[in-house]
């Protein structure tokens, strides 16, 4: 598994090296800098691969704006950079240029899927082009790398899972707090009952954007605009719905419930370790045009999951997830991780042993923090396990899991009234008003289901 480990860091003993990590004090294991490791779960089919490990991977990316380049530039440790796709011409030229003359360009990513002679393929575009583009590349045979959140739908995330499935392609989400060491430490914290059993998690994401009625263009001649909207309604061009813009557009996106959510309430719902049954949710909406932002002003929103776990989500407050049990709580977000229970760890070190539901050490990476960093470890952690066959740390059920999670929220914020989930049948029973959220119409020649 280190063929395709690129890290110059002297190897050392992996259960020696986490218990001096988890012995030392919160600033000196934010700062470590060895020994760490991520799971390849082996639930994935597997089918034979073309190359062998000494052979580089080939990989094209599909929406090279700001987080497709960043992907970019640590997937190149791993394979060669041949292909960009993407709707605007200067984006696609300037991602050519910055990693050199070689890539061939295209305006449409099925272009690039029919004859560029990929091996992996890596997705920046916007939320509403997520799975079809996914599904479109696994069915070509490659593997994916998307950005999260997985999907802009319930069914969506249904869809993908199971092209995923038939397959056996390898999809890794852009979930990178799971390789996070903060948010990692915190997992391990719960599973290792440092906190009693858990009760109750408080998640805030942050406000929602503001903004219009904003003036219609003539589209720039050098975006393709009608390829961009893909699936969601035909609108007139206005700058502030394209781009990064695009996740205030209920059309496109899902606000900050499906763009920091897909983040925290991922890492939230791996310490619960449950799914949600009951949810609650209040918001308030804009009263505005067709030409203004339209998620919602104020939202929150409450989970009650099937063990019991009480769950909040809220846009005003430190942004960051606290987990609370019967005997401490924590508090973790992208910059720290703090409470009682990880002071006592220079006392009270976690032993590896007590772990049997998750094997994080399977890899010899350094433990990493902070966006950046923290996606070398799980773009590394995606290229371990396609040489290997299986599923990564951020695979297609997880993350729809989710992301549908986040669905969930915004479903019952828009209904303003309490809706029953049942995780099981991944239905609303009797409640076809819910139901009828759990997908959107798509415009024709650019369905996703």
């Amino acid at each position: 598994m280190n063929s395709l480990n690129t890290d110059k860091t002297p190897k050392t003993s992996t259960r020696s090296t986490r218990r001096n990590f988890l012995q030392s004090n919160t600033a000196i294991l934010l700062a470590a800098t060895s020994g760490t490791a991520f799971h390849c779960n082996a639930s994935a089919q597997q089918p034979a691969k073309p190359k062998s490990p000494n052979e580089r991977l080939r990989v094209g990316s599909i929406g090279v704006r700001y987080q497709g380049t960043v992907i970019t530039e640590k997937a190149r440790h791993y394979g060669d950079i041949v292909a960009f796709a993407d709707v605007d011409r200067n984006v696609r030229e300037q991602a050519r240029s910055s990693f050199g003359s070689t890539p061939r360009i295209y305006e449409n990513y099925e272009d690039m899927l029919e004859k560029a002679n990929l091996d992996v393929v890596l997705i920046g575009a916007p939320d509403h082009w997520h799975v079809k583009m996914a599904a479109d590349a696994c069915r070509a045979g490659k593997d994916v790398y998307v950005e999260k959140p997985l999907s802009l739908t319930i069914n969506e995330g249904k869809f993908l899972r199971q092209v995923v499935q038939e397959t056996g392609q390898v999809l890794q989400v852009g979930s990178w707090q799971r390789s996070d060491s903060r948010f990692r430490l915190a997992i391990e914290m719960i599973r290792a009952g440092r906190l009693g059993k858990l009760t109750q998690v408080d998640v805030v994401l942050g406000k929602n954007v503001i903004g219009g009625p904003f003036e219609q263009y003539k589209v720039p001649k050098t975006f393709n605009w009608h390829l961009w909207q893909g699936q969601t309604p035909d609108t007139a061009y206005i700058p502030e719905r394209a781009h990064y813009y695009f996740r205030w557009w209920y059309e496109y996106s899902g606000g900050q419930m499906t763009d920091w959510g897909a983040h925290h309430l991922d890492i939230a719902q791996w310490g619960i370790n449950s799914l949600p049954i009951e949810i609650k949710g209040t918001a308030t909406y804009p009263d505005v045009g067709s030409d203004s932002y339209n998620v919602s002003t104020d939202y929150s929103a409450e989970y009650k999951y099937a063990n019991g776990v009480t769950m909040t989500v809220s846009d005003t407050g430190r942004n960051g997830i606290m987990f609370t049990g019967t005997e401490g709580r924590i508090f973790v977000n992208r910059g720290t991780i703090s409470g009682t229970p990880v002071e006592e760890l220079a006392q009270k070190p976690l032993e590896r042993d007590q772990w049997t539901d998750y094997d994080f050490d399977n890899h010899d990476r350094p433990l990493r923090a902070g966006k950046l960093d923290a996606i070398i470890n799980h773009m590394g952690n995606f290229f371990d396990c396609i040489q290997e066959r299986k599923s990564p740390i951020s695979d297609v059920e997880s993350q729809h899991r989710s992301v549908t999670t986040c669905h969930l929220g915004n479903i019952a914020q828009r209904l303003g009234r309490p809706v029953q989930w049942d995780p099981d049948t991944e239905s609303f029973p009797n409640d076809e008003e819910a139901t009828a959220l759990m997908s959107r119409e798509q415009r024709q020649g650019f369905e996703v289901i």
